[in-house]
């Protein structure tokens, strides 16, 4: 039997249940899903109707139910108190999680996001800026700061040496930036609770006010995919590109509806993050000691 993750955020839709099928109506088309195989459901749209027996036939069949916010961002859950979720067994081992362990997986993360930005750059330029080889060095928690070391001829080599990424700043690129990885951190924070993880309990980003310190270790990977569509902005709309209804539009288009391939399939970001969420929990539960960190 197949778990699967429903993520309803690109547009309206209406929730019924008939004959033990979860019936999703988008426009004129309507597709089944049996109830058994739904592990989450996650509802990001504001446009989403649904009855108490969708939530009820959720929860009867072990699923989790999740509603974000207005930044699409997870708001509240509802979990099943009887039945088949073993959210309590993956919470469990997420925060008995050892130190080598969480090192090891920062690595890997960190690895990852430096080889998207050393690839980012030869495609624009031809030139990595020697990135690609300070990946090569990074170790177990990265104790020489590998990451900032890249960090700063990253960034000069992107958008020129005289910018300076600051996450409060409020200059175009920065609130472009911002406002990108707003909406990946929102999809990354969804694969996680779908797959019964808790958002704030993080690998590397401890932060007793932040309720999303994983989803910001396990978007690091995916920041180089926000870099390079507002680069492409940037080119197209110029350095004074503001952050408007076009922009956010296009960063919308370059990051939701944007499809990567996959072992030979076309999938959604949704798809590919809920995978690296789903290999998160096999590493926790002693499965495997290496995330799916895809190549995007």
């Amino acid at each position: 039997m197949e778990s699967r993750i429903i993520d309803l955020s690109e547009e309206p839709a209406s929730l019924r249940i008939h004959y033990e099928q979860l019936i999703i109506k988008r426009g004129d088309k309507e597709n089944s899903v049996p109830l058994e195989e739904v592990a989450a459901l996650i509802v990001a749209h504001p446009a989403v109707n649904f009855t108490q027996a969708v939530l009820n036939g959720i929860i009867a069949h072990g699923g989790i139910f999740i509603i974000c916010n207005e930044r699409r961002l997870p708001a509240g859950m509802l979990l099943p108190l009887e039945g088949h979720s073993t959210q309590t067994e993956r919470i469990s081992a997420q925060i008995n999680a050892s130190v080598p362990l969480q090192k090891q997986l920062w690595a890997q993360l960190v690895n990852a996001k430096l080889k998207a930005q050393s690839e980012l750059l030869s495609e624009i330029s031809g030139n990595d800026w020697g990135i690609g080889y300070l990946a090569r060095k990074i170790r177990s928690g990265d104790p020489a700061n590998i990451e900032a070391q890249a960090s700063r001829r990253y960034w000069q080599a992107l958008f020129g040496e005289t910018f300076r990424r600051i996450p409060g700043a409020e200059d175009n690129i920065n609130s472009l930036l911002n406002y990108g990885y707003a909406i990946l951190r929102g999809i990354i924070a969804r694969a996680i609770c779908g797959t019964g993880l808790h958002p704030s309990i993080g690998i590397h980003h401890h932060n007793r006010y932040n309720p999303f310190c994983l989803a910001d270790d396990l978007m690091e990977p995916f920041r180089p995919l926000v870099d390079a569509s507002v680069f492409t902005i940037i080119q197209e709309r110029g350095p004074d590109a503001p952050l408007d209804k076009v922009s956010k539009t296009l960063l919308l288009e370059k990051i939701v509806l944007r499809r990567f391939e996959l072992k030979g399939e076309e999938r959604t970001l949704f798809e590919i993050s809920s995978r690296l969420a789903v290999s998160l929990v096999s590493v926790y539960l002693g499965k495997s000691r290496k995330l799916q960190i895809p190549a995007i």
